[in-house]
Order: structure tokens, then C-alpha cells, then sequence
């Protein structure tokens, strides 16, 4: 057979790994500072807790899940997202009854079958976060804010936009729906055959639609943030001015519309115009309804995911470079004996916290001179039989190619 991953998979490379690394390490760090911890959540779960939470009209259910039959009979789902699975263990596990608010983030590999692009996987990363409990309009400011700071920590926010909404509630959001469909229908025929469908199942997604025909035709589209309720109206307010206090830079955007069913009142989105089509690095909003849904207490929440490879794509694009993995201490050897003198002084610089490589076969010193070099360190260790019988051992310096003995018993202890 022929090696190769399955069409839409990809392996992250050690090389890649420690910007992957850098940006998860900056996510932690920036949740940690707002009081989130992490979940983990299995990247299984039953196909009802998808179909439920994401709406059964939404193209993730309809084309786009991993679904198979168990043994058993039961209809599993490969996670095509992070929020459904949070929320069903915070209502399996009665988060609900330990604390008022529950702050999580999550990260992991999600699974969806789109035609696979640049930035866009079949099996791809995400890293989110979910705030459950209050219904204050200060707890959708933390969360974008905390978006922000995270991305301003990895040094793109000067390449990213960050934009808002409000996608209303149950009060508003049905009236809107039926100005929707009373402005598609007569113009149907310039539709394209899904948002005709959706025309008489879920209007909301034509205005997201990525067709020629269907953008041009929802350019005048009547839009959900003149059509609000007093009170979402006054809630999106409240948003927009705790993000003002908060100094953190935003636009209105009355054209997004996110392609899950749950979302209610405010949704946003953290875009980049260097990435081609695949402009959305991330998104979220809040989903009043869904964790009811899921079985559990009225508990309102708000959340947001964000992309790994469209993230790794814009940082290597804004930072090339720097990230290969380097040692501080290369130890090469010539002769029997000194292969068991570098092994031993290896191991003693690793205990000491210093990062070291050294040599596994005979190859001649130039050979593993260049192999120092290559791995990026900045000394040299070099054992012979000669300055073994002396107790001494060369340090080189790589950068000036200068060398000194020093006492091999020493050597472990010298600062790098």
C-alpha cells in the first residue's frame, strides 16, 4: 500500500510543532489570566447531541459530520466541533450545581467533510473557550476581550480585524426570518438550489451563502441589527461599550451570520484579509438556549473557537522563522572510551536542566562537527582518548570556532 494520510488530513511536523506550540502556550496563559480552566472532551459523541445543538438544517449536519453505527446500534459522530461536547459534559457532569459560572477551554482535533483548501482540513485543530452562567452583556465583552489579547500575545493583531453583531433572540429573530423570506421569495429563481431549500427551512444561512448569485442578491437584504428588540438591542450596546472601556478595536458587521443554529444576541467574528478566502481565523458569539437543549438548567453562555492551521498560516506568514527546535550543548567523542565519557557528560548536563545532544556512532569529528552545527548549538564538547587520559575535555565554541580545555568533571557545571 501507499503511505500517505487520507484526502483532507495532514501531519504537523516537528518543525511546525513549536509554533504550534508558542500559540498554544500563549492561549493557556492568556485563559488562565481570566480565571479558565481546561476540559477535555471525547472526540466521540452521540450523533443526537450534534443534530440537537447545531440544527438539523445546518450544512455541518446535513453534509458535513462523520457519522457512523456503533455495534450496538447507536448513531456516533466524529466532533465536528468543540462547544456541543462541552456543553453536554457540563450538563452530564451537573457543572451547574458546583458554581454559578463556569469558565473552559478546550483544544483538540475536530472532524468535518468540506472540500479541502488552504487553511481548511478535513481532520483540523481547534482551540475555544466557553463561559457558562451569566447572562450580563460584560460576559461576552470578557470573552471577546480575552480573544484579543490572546491573539495580540502571538504578535497578529495589527493583521486582524476583529468584528461584531447581534443576531437578536426568540422575541426578535422570527419577525426578521419572515422579512427574510418575504424578501428571497420573490427573487428565488436567483438563488442557488441549497438556499432555495433553506429558504423554507432556515433563511438566516442564504445571507452567509458563498455563491455569486446568492451574495449579490442578499446585498439588499433587510439586516438583523435594524430589526432587534429593545432588549438585545440594549444589550448589544452594553457589549459595544465594555469593549470600548476595554480598549480593545472593533467594527459592526450587521452581515454575519454564524452556520449554527444555537447562537442568539451578540456573535463576532476575527478576520485577515492575507489568508485568500479563507479569511476567518475566529468566531463565536453567545447561545442562550443550548445547554437547555442539551437537558440541562436555563444557563446562558457564551463562547469561541479558533482555528490552529489558519492561525499557524498568518503567524508563519507574519514571523518567519525561529521556531526550529535548538540545543545549547552538541558532545562529540573519538574513541571507545570517550563514547561512554560523552554519554555520562550527556546525561549530567540534561539533569542539570541543559539541553544536549551528542553523537551515536564513529563518524569522523568533521562529520559530527557539522551535525553540531546543524542542530543549532552554541558548544561543542569534544572527547578524545587524549584529553580523556588527562581529564580534560575541549569546549568549542561554535559561533567563533575558538576552543579552551576545561576539567571534564567541571565541564557539566558551566553556565551556557
Amino acid at each position: 500500500m501507499e503511505a500517505r494520510t487520507p484526502r483532507g488530513f495532514h501531519d504537523v511536523l516537528p518543525d511546525e510543532v513549536r509554533r504550534w506550540q508558542f500559540i498554544e502556550d500563549n492561549a493557556r496563559r492568556i485563559f488562565d489570566l481570566y480565571g479558565f480552566s481546561e476540559i477535555r472532551i471525547p472526540v466521540l459523541e452521540f450523533t443526537e447531541i450534534f443534530a440537537r445543538s447545531l440544527g438539523t438544517t445546518t450544512d455541518i449536519v446535513e453534509k458535513e459530520m462523520y457519522t457512523f453505527t456503533d455495534r450496538d446500534g447507536s448513531s456516533i459522530t466524529l466532533r465536528p466541533e468543540g462547544t456541543a461536547g462541552v456543553v453536554r459534559a457540563f450538563v452530564e457532569n451537573s457543572m451547574h450545581a458546583k458554581a454559578p459560572v463556569s469558565k473552559l477551554w478546550y483544544g483538540g482535533m475536530m472532524f468535518r467533510h468540506e472540500r479541502p483548501q488552504k487553511g481548511r482540513y478535513r481532520g483540523f485543530y481547534q482551540i475555544g473557550a466557553e463561559l457558562l452562567g451569566p447572562e450580563d452583556p460584560a460576559s461576552d465583552a470578557e470573552l471577546i476581550t480575552m480573544v484579543w489579547k490572546f491573539l495580540e500575545s502571538t504578535g497578529l493583531s495589527e493583521r486582524l480585524t476583529l468584528e461584531i453583531s447581534s443576531l437578536g433572540d426568540n422575541n426578535c429573530r422570527p419577525q426578521y426570518k419572515e422579512k427574510l423570506v418575504a424578501y428571497f421569495e420573490p427573487q428565488s429563481e436567483k438563488l442557488c438550489p441549497d438556499c432555495r431549500r433553506r429558504l423554507g427551512t432556515n433563511p438566516l444561512r442564504i445571507l452567509d451563502c458563498k455563491e455569486d448569485g446568492c451574495k449579490k442578491t442578499a446585498a439588499g437584504a433587510p439586516k438583523m441589527i435594524d430589526n432587534l428588540c429593545p432588549d438585545c438591542s440594549a444589550h448589544f450596546e452594553a457589549v459595544e461599550n465594555y469593549l470600548e472601556n476595554a480598549g480593545v478595536p472593533y467594527t459592526i458587521n450587521p452581515k454575519i451570520v454564524r452556520g449554527l443554529d444555537y447562537y442568539t444576541r451578540t456573535v463576532f467574528e476575527v478576520t485577515t484579509n492575507e489568508l485568500g478566502s479563507q479569511n476567518a481565523i475566529a468566531a463565536g458569539g453567545r447561545y442562550d438556549g443550548l445547554v437547555e437543549e442539551l437537558g440541562g438548567p436555563k444557563t446562558p453562555a457564551v463562547g469561541f473557537a479558533t482555528g490552529m492551521e489558519r492561525l499557524v498560516l498568518l503567524h508563519e506568514k507574519a514571523h518567519p522563522g525561529g521556531f526550529q527546535k535548538e540545543v545549547a550543548v552538541f558532545v562529540a567523542h573519538l574513541g571507545e572510551g570517550a563514547r561512554t565519557a560523552a554519554f555520562k557528560l550527556t546525561s549530567a548536563l540534561r539533569d542539570r536542566g541543559v539541553s544536549a545532544e551528542m553523537e551515536y556512532g564513529g563518524k569522523s569529528l568533521k562529520s559530527q562537527l557539522k551535525r553540531a552545527d546543524k542542530s543549532g548549538a552554541r558548544y561543542t564538547f569534544i572527547i578524545g582518548e587524549d584529553e580523556l587520559s588527562r581529564g580534560k575535555v575541549k569546549l568549542r565554541r561554535m559561533e567563533t570556532s575558538t576552543e579552551e580545555e576545561v576539567d571534564i568533571e567541571l565541564a557539566p557545571s558551566l553556565s551556557f
